[in-house]
């Protein structure tokens, strides 16, 4: 091997190194991917928080998001929306539609998974799991990243994949 073949070789394995954790994290099971999941950090003595994420269906059959369990919380299925110029919230007990060949987006405001009866508060930087259920695809397993009280969503990555290296 040539000296410049090495040092390439040796850059693109420590590039690959730092790319890896760019990598959005996903989920999976039968046509049903999730991503982007997060959720709210919680203040303390707080009995519920929030779960978003994103839910793709690549199947030609339509599936529910029927609701899901974790060992820190209740979890439900929840949808916010104006009525007569009031937010209200309201628990969606016969599950959440995923179109076939469609993409739902739970995000604050809108769609978004409720964890109730909190057995501790959220902390920002951890990351939670819980287990989402489908209809046709079964069961998910999720891990929710914590961000901030006030998030508007997940923390983008700095810099891209590279992050603030220099070369």
């Amino acid at each position: 091997m040539t000296r410049f073949s090495a040092l390439a070789l040796a850059l693109a394995l420590a590039l690959g190194a730092f790319a890896a954790p760019a990598l959005a994290q996903e989920f999976k099971a039968g046509d049903i991917s999730i991503d982007k999941p997060w959720a709210r950090a919680t203040p303390k003595g707080a009995d519920v928080g929030a779960g978003y994420l994103v839910i793709h269906n690549n199947g030609a059959t339509p599936d529910t998001l029927t609701g899901g369990t974790a060992d820190f919380a209740s979890v439900e299925v929840h949808e916010m929306k104006m009525d007569k110029g009031v937010m209200k919230m309201t628990e969606m007990t016969k599950g959440l539609n995923i179109p076939a060949h469609g993409t739902i987006r739970l995000a604050p405001g809108g769609y978004h998974l409720m964890f109730t009866h909190l057995t501790k508060p959220l902390a920002k930087g951890e990351t939670v799991k819980a287990t989402l259920d489908f209809e046709h695809a079964g069961a998910v397993a999720v891990d929710f990243p914590v961000e901030g009280i006030g998030a508007a969503g997940p923390t983008p990555m700095k810099g891209g994949a590279m992050g603030k290296m220099k070369m």
